[in-house]
């Protein structure tokens, strides 16, 4: 049974800026293309459909709906559609074109030194959210997130709070990153599903790290319940591999057949994702895994037991010992500690 949401029927659907407005607007699930529809024709509505398109797993039309605003006029549009078809281009082994993206990303922070306050802040949110998702380092020129927030009106700084999570994520500081996320939702993110979908998301990468299952089950739960209703099920693929199996075990057995599409999402993301971030970092992310095996050992990596990992996944002992061992032989390593300079962080 899904769970009532709080926001249904309370919020009417107003944006006024061209820059990511679907995912500074509240709406109730299920309510995300009565959303889109409300919204100005032309520029508002065009990138907003951008953002579902994308949000939705449907990577080719979101860079239909956004390509045609990369060169815009309006400032708000332009980063908008730089951020969507980098992002979007990484399903597609358009490296090329993701990485130059990036570039243009990086040449907007330039762009917007003589710009307005607001311009600078969304200037700084377009590159905080092309390097840390990407797992890159920030651009020299880039500004402080913190100084920008105030900036950002409250939808836009809820996805802010989820880059700043994800971020305090990589630097191996869970609890307090789990901490930001749920401030962020108790401060009104939750108002906000495509924010909310994401702060919940890292919350679970969180707690799998703490080894709480409870509560990240919870959180994902809670993200599941936002996203589902509209198909918004892109950032589930997206963090697969730091979900720790998360979606195996509560996804897969209920919803098998979005949890088939979310894979897709995974295999195609991750591919393009992995081109962009080896060679950028020299790092050497994974990249012939299944996705179970990747799960595994991921949860290996983080001291999981053979037996942590059967129970997390609903499998015997030796079906988990044999994914591990898949997974060891695959990367040529002999031991847990040696999965650690594959897996993500």
């Amino acid at each position: 049974m899904r769970r009532v949401s709080p926001l249904e029927g309370l919020f009417p659907f107003f944006c006024e800026r061209t820059f990511m407005p679907l995912m500074n607007t509240p709406f109730a699930p299920g309510e995300c293309l009565k959303a889109v529809e409300s919204m100005e024709a032309g520029v508002q509505r065009d990138i907003a459909w951008a953002e579902y398109y994308y949000f939705s797993g449907q990577p080719e039309n979101a860079i239909g709906r956004a390509q045609p605003y990369l060169a815009s006029d309006d400032a708000g549009a332009r980063l908008s559609a730089r951020l969507i078809c980098s992002y979007a281009y990484l399903h597609f082994s358009q490296d090329d074109q993701a990485l130059a993206g990036l570039a243009q990303i990086e040449c907007a922070l330039r762009d917007m030194a003589d710009g307005s306050p607001r311009e600078k802040a969304e200037a700084a949110f377009v590159a905080a959210a092309a390097s840390i998702l990407l797992h890159l380092p920030l651009p020299q020129n880039m500004p402080n997130m913190e100084n920008m927030l105030p900036l950002l009106p409250q939808g836009l700084r809820a996805f802010a709070l989820y880059l700043r999570a994800h971020s305090l994520y990589l630097e191996k500081q869970y609890g307090l990153s789990a901490g930001v996320a749920e401030a962020a939702l108790a401060m009104g993110g939750s108002n906000f599903p495509i924010p909310a979908i994401y702060l919940h998301l890292v919350a679970v990468m969180d707690y799998m790290s703490l080894k709480d299952r409870e509560h990240a089950h919870d959180h994902l739960m809670h993200a599941w319940d936002l996203a589902r209703p509209d198909d918004l099920i892109e950032g589930f693929g997206e963090h697969h591999g730091l979900l720790g199996g998360m979606l195996e075990s509560a996804i897969k057995p209920v919803w098998p057949a979005e949890f088939k599409r979310i894979i897709e999402i995974t295999y195609r993301f991750s591919a393009g994702w992995r081109r962009v971030h080896n060679p950028v970092t020299g790092e050497e992310v994974a990249d012939n895994l299944t996705t179970t095996e990747f799960a595994s050992a991921m949860l290996a990596a983080r001291g999981w037991t053979n037996w942590e990992i059967a129970d997390h996944l609903g499998v015997s002992i030796n079906t988990a010992k044999r994914h591990l061992s898949h997974a060891m032989e695959k990367l040529g390593v002999e031991s847990r500690k040696g999965l650690e300079r594959y897996m993500l962080r």
